[in-house]
C-alpha cells in the first residue's frame, strides 16, 4: 500500500508506543485508506486509526493472518460443536448450516453507544405508543398523523386484535432495530423489528465463542457484558404479574425445528430457564392457556412468541395455520395470558410508517427524533410516488409488508424497472422507496487478510422498570463480498461480535439475581411438554436401535471375514443366520430371506451396504441415525453442551458415511467409533441429566428397543437347532454381538451351551444385557412416571404396568432346561418361541399404551408415525 499509514499515540496508560508504519503495512496491505464511505477503523485523518481500534489492531498485527485464520477455524468448530445453526432456505446444508463468524469484532466507543441507546429507547417508547393507539383509539389516523390506507392495507393490521392491548404494562416487551452508519458518521435506522425480534441469542452465543478464541484480546479491550440484558428481560417478564405468589410460568413458542432460527429458540429457552413449546403443546380451556405436560395441564401465564402473529390462532387469524393455538387471541383478550410481543405488532415493522415517525414523536413527546430512519418515501402520496418513480434506479423499493421481496434499483434491468413502475402505479399505497444507504465498512478477515466490508448492526431493547434497557452490544452482520448491497444471513452474510468499549474494567454479571434469604429459594421441577417427552422417548429408541444395528453389522462383518479366510461351511451357516437377523433388524425385505438369498449370500457386501447406508430404506442404519438426530434436535433445549457435542459427532459420521455409500471398508472402520459415541451419549445423560420424567422416558425408550432387538436376535439365531459345531459358533457370535463373551467365559468357565447363553442373556435379572433386566428396569421406570389417572388408588397398577409385570413374571417362572429343549413336534425350541412371542406382544402393547397416555392425552388408539416403526411389526 503506497499511502503512508501512521498510528496516533493512545491516551490509555496501559498502551505502549504506537506502531511504526512499516509494522502495519503488511497487516493492512489489503485495507485501503480514503474509502468513499465511512470506515469504522479509520479516523477523520484517512491515514490514522481510530483511537478505540488501536489496541485491537496492534493485537491483530501481533497475531498475524495465519493465526487469525486458525482462530476463525477454532470458532467455527466451537459453534458447530455447540449446535449453533441457521437454516438458509434452499441451502443443501439445511438445518446443519453452522453459524458463520468473522473473528474481528465491531468496536463502538462507550460515549457513542450511550447516544445510540438513548435514541433506541425513545424509538421503542414511540412505537409502543403507536401500537396502543392503532389497536385502541386510533387518534393518529383521526388527527392525520398516519394515513388510513397505510395501516388498513397492511397484512399485519389484525382487526381481531382491536382493543386487545392491556393497560399498565408495556406492549413492546422486546424490540430490535437494524442500524447502519452513513457517510456522515451518523447512525440511521433502516428497519424496525417488533413482531418477534431474532438475533439476541445468536449475539450471546457469538460472544461466548469470541471469549474463547479471542480471550486475551477481549480482556484487554474492556468490553461491556451482555448478561445484564437477559437478566433484565427475565426480571421484566417476572414483574408483569406482581400479585402472583409463585413466579409466572413463561414459555417460548417456536414454529419448530424447521424454522431458520430454531437454534436460538432452544438456546434462549435453556439459558433463561423457560419451556420451549410448539403450538400443539398448548391448549385453551375456559379462556386460559394450558401447557400439555407429562403430569397434566399447567397454566401458562406468559408466552414469548417466535411465531408470526397471523399464524398464532387458526380460529381468528389464519385458519390454515398448524403452528398456533386455537383460542389464543380470546385468552389474550380476556387478560388471561400475556403475549410478548402482542399479536398485531408486525404492523410496526412497516417501512411505510418510518417517514411519519418524526412528526409523531414531536406530537406526542415534544421531542425531535434522535435516531432518524433512512430517507423513505411512501408511494401512497402523489408527490412521494412521483419522486420514487423518477429516482427508481437509485432507491430500494419495498412493500409495506412482506408480501414481496425488496428490489434494489441499481440491480434491475430496464424491463424489470418498467414492470416495477407499473406495479407501483397500480397500487401505490403498497410500496415505499428508501434511500440506498452507503453503509459504513469495518475490518473483516478474508483468507488471512484484513479487508473492508459493509456492516449492519442489529441492536436489542427490552422493557425494564417503566422504561427500556438496551443490550450493550448486538449482532453485527457483514457483507459476503465488497459488491454486496444487501446484508443478511439468508444472503450468506457473516456475523460479528459487537464490542461496546468501557472506560474501566467490566465485571461479570450473573443472569440470576442474588438470594439473600433462604425463604426466597424456590425449588421445583419444570413441567416437561408432552411433545418433548415423546421426542426423548424416541431418542432412546432410535439410539438403541442404531447401536443394535451397529453391533450386528460388526458381528456380520467379522464372521464374513472368517468365511473369506477359511471357506468353512460352519462359518457360512452362522453367517447366513446373522444376515437373516440383519434383514429382520432393518425390515428390508426380502433381503436375505427371499428366493434369491443364495445368490446374495455368494456376495453379500452390496446388500449389507444397502441395509447400512441406503437413505431410501427407512430402517437402514443411516436412516435410523438421521431419525435419532431429528428427535434429538427437536429437544435441543434439553441437552447439555457436552451431550450436544457428542450428538454433533454422530451427525459428522452420518455426513461422512452418506458420501461413501459404496465403500465397504469405510463402513467397517466407522462402526466402533459410532458405537462408542452412542454409549458416551447415554453415559453423559446418566451423569448430567436430571433423573425426572424426561430421563425416565429416554431410558424407557432405550430399554424397550433393546428388548425388541434381543427378542429378534434370540428368535432368529437360537430357535432352530443345528449341529454342534455350528451351534457353538452361533452361540459365540450371539455373545459377541451382545458384548457378553467375556462375562460368559468368566461365569461359566469352559462350558458354552444354549442353556448357559439363555441363562445369561434371557433370565439373569442382575445382568444389564439380559432380557429380564430390561423388563425389570421398564417396570421401575413406569412406576416413577407421573400418574395421569388421578383417581387410580396407589396400590393399583396401570394397564401398562400390569403388562410389564406379566412379562417379568413369565420370565422369572421360565426354566432354562425347558427353554433350551427341542420339541419333537416342531423340531425347534417351542417353549423359547412361546416366551419370546408373549414378551414381545406385551411390550408392544405397553409401548402403545404409554404413547396414548403421555404423548396424545387420550386413551383412544393412536397410530405411530410411519418413521417410528416398532421392530415387532
Amino acid at each position: 500500500m503506497t499511502t503512508d499509514i501512521q498510528m496516533k499515540q493512545s491516551q490509555s496508560q496501559t498502551q505502549t508506543a504506537a506502531e511504526t508504519p512499516s509494522e502495519l503495512e503488511q497487516m493492512l496491505a489489503d485495507y485501503p485508506a480514503g474509502l468513499d464511505g465511512y470506515d469504522e477503523m479509520w479516523d477523520a485523518d484517512p491515514a490514522a486509526v481510530n483511537p478505540q481500534w488501536r489496541r485491537l489492531m496492534r493485537d491483530l498485527q501481533d497475531l498475524g493472518g495465519d493465526e487469525l485464520e486458525r482462530r476463525r477455524t477454532e470458532a467455527r468448530r466451537l459453534l458447530r460443536e455447540n449446535g449453533v445453526t441457521y437454516n438458509i432456505y434452499n441451502d443443501p446444508k439445511g438445518q446443519q448450516r453452522t453459524w458463520q463468524l468473522d473473528p474481528i469484532p465491531l468496536l463502538i466507543k462507550s460515549a457513542d453507544w450511550a447516544a445510540i441507546s438513548v435514541g433506541l429507547k425513545q424509538r421503542a417508547r414511540v412505537l409502543d405508543m403507536v401500537y396502543r393507539d392503532l389497536y385502541g383509539a386510533r387518534r393518529l389516523i383521526r388527527e392525520g398523523l398516519l394515513p388510513p390506507e397505510l395501516i388498513y392495507a397492511h397484512q399485519g393490521f389484525l382487526r381481531p386484535c382491536d382493543q386487545v392491548p392491556q393497560e399498565n404494562m408495556p406492549q413492546l416487551l422486546l424490540y430490535a432495530a437494524d442500524l447502519a452508519r452513513g457517510p456522515d458518521n451518523r447512525m440511521w435506522v433502516i428497519g424496525d423489528r417488533t413482531q418477534a425480534p431474532s438475533g439476541a441469542g445468536y449475539a450471546l452465543e457469538t460472544r461466548m465463542a469470541m471469549t474463547r478464541v479471542m480471550a486475551d484480546e477481549f480482556r484487554r479491550t474492556q468490553v461491556h457484558r451482555l448478561s445484564i440484558f437477559f437478566r433484565n428481560l427475565r426480571a421484566t417478564l417476572a414483574s408483569l404479574l406482581p400479585n402472583y405468589e409463585e413466579e409466572p410460568r413463561v414459555v417460548i413458542l417456536t414454529p419448530g425445528p424447521r424454522n431458520e432460527t430454531y437454534f436460538e429458540h432452544a438456546y434462549l429457552a435453556s439459558y433463561l430457564g423457560y419451556s420451549l413449546v410448539q403450538g400443539d403443546d398448548l391448549t385453551v380451556r375456559d379462556g386460559k392457556v394450558w401447557l400439555k405436560s407429562l403430569d397434566g395441564l399447567k397454566k401458562v401465564d406468559i408466552i414469548v412468541r417466535r411465531v408470526d402473529d397471523n399464524f398464532c390462532d387458526p380460529l381468528e387469524l389464519r385458519e390454515d395455520s398448524h403452528l398456533g393455538v386455537p383460542g389464543l387471541l380470546q385468552a389474550a383478550r380476556l387478560g388471561n395470558v400475556i403475549i410478548a410481543n402482542p399479536l398485531g405488532s408486525s404492523l410496526l415493522e412497516s417501512p411505510g410508517i418510518m417517514p411519519f415517525l418524526p412528526a409523531i414523536t414531536k406530537h406526542w413527546l415534544g421531542e425531535e427524533i434522535l435516531l432518524p430512519s433512512a430517507a423513505t418515501w411512501w408511494c401512497g402520496q402523489k408527490k412521494e410516488m412521483d419522486y420514487v418513480l423518477e429516482h427508481l434506479p437509485d432507491l430500494v423499493i419495498k412493500t409495506i409488508d412482506r408480501r414481496m421481496p425488496s428490489f434494489f434499483g441499481p440491480q434491475l434491468s430496464t424491463a424489470q424497472r418498467a414492470e416495477l413502475k407499473a406495479r407501483i402505479t397500480a397500487m401505490p399505497y403498497l410500496f415505499v422507496g428508501q434511500e440506498l444507504l452507503s453503509c459504513s465498512t469495518a475490518p473483516s478477515l478474508r483468507e488471512a487478510a484484513i479487508v473492508p466490508r459493509r456492516v449492519l448492526l442489529r441492536a436489542f431493547v427490552t422493557a425494564h422498570q417503566g422504561d427500556y434497557d438496551v443490550m450493550p452490544g448486538g449482532l453485527s452482520r457483514v457483507a459476503p463480498d465488497s459488491d454486496s448491497l444487501f446484508i443478511s444471513n439468508q444472503s450468506g452474510g457473516l456475523s460479528k461480535d459487537t464490542w461496546i468499549l468501557a472506560d474501566k474494567p467490566v465485571h461479570q454479571v450473573s443472569l440470576w439475581p442474588s438470594v439473600r434469604q433462604m425463604d426466597n429459594l424456590v425449588t421445583g421441577e419444570g413441567s416437561l411438554p408432552s411433545r418433548s417427552g415423546e421426542n426423548l422417548f424416541w431418542v432412546g429408541r432410535y439410539a438403541e436401535r442404531a447401536e443394535g444395528l451397529l453391533r450386528l453389522l460388526r458381528t456380520v462383518i467379522g464372521k464374513l471375514a472368517d468365511y473369506d479366510d477359511y471357506r468353512d461351511e460352519a462359518d457360512m451357516a452362522v453367517l447366513t443366520q446373522l444376515l437373516i437377523t440383519l434383514t429382520h433388524f432393518t425390515s428390508i425385505y426380502p433381503g436375505f430371506t427371499g428366493e434369491d438369498a443364495k445368490e446374495l449370500l455368494a456376495n453379500p457386501r452390496e446388500k449389507i451396504l444397502e441395509m447400512a447406508l441406503d437413505r431410501n430404506q427407512r430402517c437402514s442404519l443411516i436412516s435410523t441415525l438421521e431419525s435419532f438426530m431429528q428427535s434429538a434436535y427437536n429437544v435441543r433445549d434439553l441437552w447439555s453442551v457436552d451431550t450436544w457435542r457428542l450428538i454433533d459427532d454422530i451427525d459428522e459420521n452420518i455426513q461422512y458415511l452418506g458420501g461413501k455409500a459404496d465403500d465397504f471398508g469405510l463402513l467397517q472402520n466407522e462402526l466402533d467409533s459410532l458405537i462408542g459415541t452412542l454409549m458416551a451419549i447415554f453415559g453423559q445423560n446418566q451423569e448430567s441429566m436430571p433423573h425426572d420424567a424426561g430421563w425416565y422416558l429416554l431410558s424407557m425408550g432405550r430399554r424397550i428397543e433393546r428388548c425388541l432387538q434381543q427378542i429378534i436376535l434370540l428368535r432368529t439365531c437360537l430357535l432352530q437347532p443345528s449341529g454342534d459345531v455350528v451351534e457353538h459358533l452361533m452361540l459365540e457370535s450371539v455373545l459377541i454381538n451382545q458384548a457378553s463373551l467375556i462375562t460368559h467365559r468368566r461365569r461359566y468357565r469352559a462350558l458354552q451351551h444354549v442353556y448357559t447363553v439363555l441363562d445369561l442373556l434371557l433370565l439373569d435379572s442382575q445382568y444389564p444385557r439380559s432380557l429380564a433386566y430390561q423388563i425389570e428396569q421398564i417396570g421401575q421406570l413406569l412406576a416413577k412416571l407421573p400418574p395421569v389417572q388421578r383417581n387410580l388408588p396407589p396400590h393399583q397398577l396401570s394397564r401398562e404396568q400390569r403388562l410389564i409385570l406379566q412379562a417379568s413374571t413369565e420370565i422369572k417362572l421360565a426354566e432354562v432346561e425347558k427353554l433350551g429343549r427341542i420339541s419333537e413336534d416342531t423340531g425347534s425350541r417351542a417353549q423359547l418361541a412361546k416366551l419370546l412371542d408373549n414378551v414381545e406382544r406385551r411390550l408392544a402393547k405397553a409401548s402403545a399404551l404409554l404413547t396414548q397416555k403421555y404423548f396424545s392425552h387420550t386413551e383412544s388408539a393412536r397410530q405411530l408415525a410411519p418413521t417410528r416403526m416398532d421392530l415387532s411389526v
